[in-house]
């Protein structure tokens, strides 16, 4: 991982490079901030780590620019300043700054903080890898179009909705949100193990063909359960294993694989449960039109109780001006002009 440290100190500079070098870090270095972000536009530094007083653009004036820029990856910033102030600290972060450290630092600490932001990057890359997995598997079908960025923002709003209500704050943190963001396009993951005569048959599906089409459920939590299995403290893995076989089960007990009912289905496959339906019921397919907002919300609160959980569709309905957005900002048709 490339990391660009910034200083208009040549000694501090050649001692930072030097020790990062140690541990095995290639190290780029600029003079000032100008220079810095002429480094970070060609797209290959992660990490910087800046002096906060420099000529023509400072430490925080840096930051901001980056936050500012249309970078092509997160840059985890680290400031280094001889200011010791509160208000300066709170300044620095204010400005984008990831981490803060004061002069005159230890540099094992330095290299310390580094391999922290190392992880943190690691888990977008992560994140990044799974979402890049679940496209491969949308991308047999031609007309799933932005499906799944659809998915993971209809899940992410009915989360945070259901944060507020009093009877989940114990369950929905900060956390439980990035998580259920991050898993939720891997819900139909186990229709890579589905037959394209089936998976892509644009007609009505046979009882033969619809009972093999089902098992996209099973199939897809035992692909994740093998990962599962090498990493199982994997929180990610376990609640996207979770979704993945229980995005069909209703909250009535009459759903699949496995006829759950209530509180029995995991509560990120009762929430992935109604943002699949009102996904499908508002997009267009070569055997349907797309239904309006209007439509969708009438069979959603329709199916209360039944096929959804009533705090989910509760959700849905505190939310319903955020649904229409996104479906606005990633519909298929903007999809097709870009």
């Amino acid at each position: 991982m490339l990391i660009l440290v910034v200083d208009d100190d040549d000694v501090t500079c050649a001692l930072i490079e030097r020790a990062l070098q140690l541990d095995g870090h290639e190290v780029v270095t600029a003079a000032n901030g100008r220079q810095a972000l002429e480094i970070l536009g060609q797209g290959n530094c992660r990490i910087v780590i800046s002096d906060w007083m420099m000529p023509e653009v400072s430490g925080p004036t840096l930051c901001r620019a980056i936050r500012a820029g249309k970078l092509s990856s997160y840059v985890y910033v680290i400031l280094l300043s001889s200011h010791t102030n509160q208000s300066d600290v709170i300044e620095g972060l204010s400005a984008g700054a990831d981490d803060f450290m004061t002069k005159p630092f230890d540099m094992n600490e330095l290299r310390v903080r580094v391999r922290a932001a190392q992880r943190i990057l690691g888990l977008e890359t992560r994140d990044n890898t799974i979402f890049t997995l679940a496209k491969t598997v949308e991308a047999r079908d031609e007309h799933s179009g932005n499906h799944l960025e659809r998915m993971r923002q209809y899940t992410q709003v009915l989360g945070e909705r259901l944060a507020e209500n009093p009877a989940y704050r114990d369950q929905i943190d900060a956390e439980y949100l990035r998580l259920l963001y991050m898993t939720s396009p891997l819900h139909d993951i186990g229709k890579a193990a589905i037959a394209d005569a089936v998976l892509l048959k644009p007609g009505r599906l046979t009882d033969d063909e619809f009972e093999l089409m089902k098992t996209h459920t099973i199939k897809g939590a035992e692909t994740l359960k093998a990962a599962l299995a090498q990493d199982p403290d994997s929180a990610f893995l376990r609640m996207a294993c979770e979704i993945a076989v229980t995005h069909h089960e209703r909250y009535d007990g009459r759903g699949y694989p496995a006829g759950l009912a209530g509180k029995e289905i995991p509560l990120s496959g009762r929430i992935v449960a109604l943002a699949d339906v009102y996904d499908a019921l508002t997009s267009k397919r070569v055997y349907k039109d797309a239904f309006s907002h209007k439509q969708a919300r009438e069979l959603i609160v329709s199916g209360r109780d039944a096929q959804f959980d009533p705090d989910v569709v509760g959700a849905f309905l505190a939310a319903e001006s955020e649904f229409v957005a996104i479906r606005r900002e990633f519909s298929d048709k903007v999809l097709a002009l870009v």
